[in-house]
């Protein structure tokens, strides 16, 4: 007598549910609204939270409660979080080779040479926040009984829009110089291709990253751009994902009160794999110069 075969009932998937990244937490936007995301042959992958300009008040004043914290943390605790965040990467490589390959139609060797690059890149600034100083900073000789000393500090909040191209590789390029120099960061992922931008805010979540330090928005950028550029308690504006025209409107709306601005190069022409350097380091570092007398000059013309 045979045995009778069980049949099995077809399994659902468990679609993955994309959020925003604010505070540490991760909330759905609050309006409500979300828009569809496809790869590149149109085929749909997911939806992602279409933010507001009430998501992105939310988030500066996020950035702004993180500020002093992560700020006044030592250089070499922050280079170890930044590593952190390299080491949990790595761990689900996987799942980001395949959200890379989707989102920017390539095969999956050229997507895992991206992610790789990208874990590279926490690794490399890591290595970076407790040097910085030495590079930038130093005493400068004057004429008189003066020590005078130059320290770099983090500007502040830093709007980021992530390139629009690279959805993984060029935003952790233009997002770890940020926060490994003490600043806190609003980013607005790819329009187009945000998926990979969200799942890294899971990844900073569980890798010891204070909440408020990053802060990660998706929608339509020059929606989100906007009241960031104009927001009073933002200091700095990395414009890398804004084309020709939208960067121009922000910069101008930047300058009423005075932020910083970073638009390098046309976006198309970045070359996101190239070394770094220090340039997105430095661009938003303010230079502090202490003076302190020396002390009283005695008779053989020694001092102290």
């Amino acid at each position: 007598m045979s045995e009778k075969t069980e049949k099995t009932e077809p399994r659902l998937s468990v679609f993955k549910t994309y959020k925003l990244y604010v505070g540490g937490k991760f909330p759905r936007s609050e309006s409500g609204r979300v828009h569809e995301v496809t790869d590149a042959k149109g085929k749909w992958l997911a939806n992602a939270p279409l933010s507001s300009r009430k998501d992105a008040r939310d988030a500066v004043v996020a950035a702004r409660k993180a500020f002093g914290g992560w700020s006044g943390a030592t250089a070499y605790n922050r280079g170890q979080i930044l590593y952190r965040v390299a080491e949990m990467l790595e761990g689900r490589r996987d799942q980001y080779v395949g959200e890379v390959a989707d989102a920017e139609g390539l095969s999956k060797s050229k997507a895992a040479a991206q992610v790789d690059a990208a874990i590279d890149r926490w690794v490399w600034y890591a290595g970076w926040t407790d040097k910085i100083a030495q590079v930038v900073g130093g005493g400068n000789p004057v004429a008189g009984p003066f020590f005078n000393l130059s320290s770099p500090e983090p500007t502040g909040v830093v709007a980021v829009l992530a390139p629009q191209g690279s959805s993984f590789l060029g935003l952790v390029s233009v997002l770890a110089p940020v926060i490994a120099t003490g600043n806190t960061a609003v980013v607005i992922a790819s329009e187009k291709s945000p998926l990979p931008a969200l799942s890294l805010g899971e990844v900073l979540a569980t890798s010891d990253l204070p909440g408020g330090v990053v802060n990660i928005l998706s929608g339509r950028t020059a929606e989100i751009a906007a009241p960031l550029a104009a927001h009073q308690d933002v200091n700095a504006i990395d414009l890398a994902g804004a084309d020709e025209a939208l960067a121009k409107e922000l910069e101008i709306a930047a300058a009423d009160n005075l932020k910083r601005v970073l638009r390098p190069q046309p976006v198309d022409d970045a070359d996101w794999s190239a070394t770094p350097g220090t340039d997105r380091m430095t661009a938003f570092l303010e230079t502090k110069t202490v003076w302190h007398p020396t002390g009283a000059l005695g008779a053989s013309g020694s001092s102290y």
